[in-house]
């Protein structure tokens, strides 16, 4: 097979979904058409430069045999699959899903209380993991793909820097569950895999 540096893959452009998992969440099994959120799910904005980071990972240990100096096979010990980015914009999902609660508004002391348009956000001592799934669209040019987790929890979450000069970034990172055996799948349209 010859080198074809038309196969060179980057991907200029994206976004990132998310929506609560379980009962009412459909993951999309459709690759989309690149600008338009699946279903159910919101939009998180913009991701800083360094993109979207997509980690599987599996951890395996050697099975040794008395008649083999080197390993005979490996067995699967754990698997895993992570989501890494640094989101940009201050919103309503982006600020909940980092600081792991709902905001809402404040009343009035009135006897009938009215809104203040002033919101709360209590950070517990015992924080409520939810789960969500999660959608990450990414194209270059006509050529689309879109990697689909449909059950997730957020297991790190980066330091916010309050500056004059930076604006404000929120990294997460997003581990996937276990659902049904997978822990989710990947749709393209890249003409990388060879038709019968």
């Amino acid at each position: 097979m010859a080198n074809d540096a038309k196969k060179i893959r980057f991907a200029p452009n994206g976004a990132i979904y998310v929506a609560p998992a379980g009962p009412g969440s459909t993951p999309p099994v459709t690759l989309g058409d690149g600008l338009t959120a699946p279903a159910g799910y919101k939009a998180l904005g913009y991701v800083d430069e360094g993109g979207v980071t997509l980690t599987p990972a599996i951890e395996t240990q050697p099975v040794a045999a008395w008649q083999s100096a080197t390993a005979v096979l490996y067995n699967v010990t754990s698997a895993s699959f992570s989501v890494k980015a640094t989101l940009q914009e201050t919103n309503e999902v982006t600020t909940e899903l980092f600081w792991g609660a709902e905001w809402v508004e404040v009343m009035s002391a009135d006897p009938t209380p009215v809104g203040t348009g002033v919101f709360r956000l209590d950070l517990s001592s015992t924080p409520d993991l939810k789960e969500l799934s999660l959608v990450v669209d990414w194209n270059e040019g006509s050529i689309r793909s879109r990697c689909v987790i449909p059950r997730a929890m957020i297991s790190d979450r980066g330091a916010i820097q309050l500056s004059r000069k930076e604006n404000g970034k929120y990294e997460l990172t997003i581990e996937a569950l276990d659902s049904n055996g997978k822990l989710g799948y990947v749709l393209t349209n890249d003409d990388i895999v060879a038709t019968p």
